[in-house]
């Protein structure tokens, strides 16, 4: 839970930053509608990511036989 949550940040903060450049954001409740708008994706692509990668690692480590 921790990785994905570093990652979300280090991946996800760029990302909002970068696509808030090109929407109009006029008002605070615009901005945050567009942050979870933008965020939630994010989130779940990173969470979906990190659980993939951790099942990959562990089906690894465990030997045959």
């Amino acid at each position: 839970m921790q990785v994905t949550f570093i990652l979300t940040i280090v991946v996800g903060a760029p990302v909002v930053a970068g696509l808030s450049m090109l929407a109009s954001l006029p008002t605070w409740s615009d901005r945050a509608v567009f942050v979870v708008r933008v965020g939630a994706p994010v989130w779940l692509v990173t969470a979906v990511s990190v659980y993939a990668y951790a099942r990959h690692q562990q089906d690894e480590d465990v030997e045959p036989g």
